[in-house]
């Protein structure tokens, strides 16, 4: 398949979940941990630490398939799943604290690559920027405007202190589009994890998943994304004509 069919096999794979007559992408709602920077191992790692600390031995590579839940929410369900009951508010305020030290402690991480490029792909369509992210970490919120200057306003951003229910569920990218003034055809969400990526799929908006971690393909696949990217650099250089054709249809 070349790249042109699967760009539009991938809008008529929109346009059959949802029956839209095509996307009409106006805004994009881009998650941020595996997607704009390259933080997931620290995470990950962070998180293992953590739990280990509490005497709960998870491996590392779990919390990749656990990414894009809420702090609270991933503590709960450990905990139900380590001591069949949810984490006390006490508990889930230490626990999420110490798991924010941990990663604050380790090396700064990087821009993820591709990922300013997608950016000002976006930026040259005119249409608005939303970060997305399950996160209520400052450690990389805070880098945004040095790191993708004017990607992201103060009143653009839906971190996990915005919403009740976290990814899967599709109340973020929902506010996120609230707050674009737009509606789920005019939207396009930027993910990586299966989690944001059922999240975007259920919100009704065209759904793109960005491999950047060791999830398999299949599991993104699975979680409803129209497309599947295996960088953010191969994504980047497909969107322009991905836009044209969702504009075109």
């Amino acid at each position: 398949m070349t790249g042109t069919e699967q760009l539009k096999s991938a809008i008529e794979h929109y346009c059959r979940r949802t029956g839209a007559a095509a996307p009409d992408p106006r805004a994009a709602l881009i998650d941020m941990d595996g997607t704009l920077y390259d933080s997931m191992p620290h995470h990950a790692e962070a998180w293992h630490i953590m739990m280990a600390e509490a005497g709960i031995d998870i491996p590392a590579e779990e919390f990749f398939l656990h990414e894009g839940r809420t702090g609270a929410d991933t503590i709960n369900l450990i905990m139900r799943r380590a001591f069949n009951r949810d984490a006390t508010p006490e508990e889930i305020e230490r626990l999420y604290h110490r798991k924010t030290q941990l990663f604050a402690a380790m090396p700064p991480v990087s821009p993820m690559p591709g990922a300013a490029e997608m950016l000002r792909v976006f930026e040259k369509r005119g249409m608005e920027r939303v970060l997305v992210t399950g996160s209520a970490q400052s450690t990389l919120i805070s880098r945004l405007d040095t790191d993708y200057p004017g990607a992201f306003a103060v009143n653009r951003r839906i971190t996990a202190r915005d919403v009740k229910h976290g990814k899967p569920a599709p109340e973020p990218f929902l506010a996120a589009m609230r707050f674009a003034g737009v509606t789920p055809q005019q939207s396009i969400v930027v993910e990586n994890a299966p989690l944001g990526v059922t999240a975007g799929a259920a919100s009704g908006a065209f759904t793109i998943a960005v491999n950047t971690g060791p999830v398999p393909p299949e599991a993104l696949l699975d979680a409803g994304a129209d497309i599947l990217f295996t960088s953010m650099t191969e994504c980047a250089e497909a969107l322009p004509q991905l836009l044209e054709l969702c504009h075109n249809n």
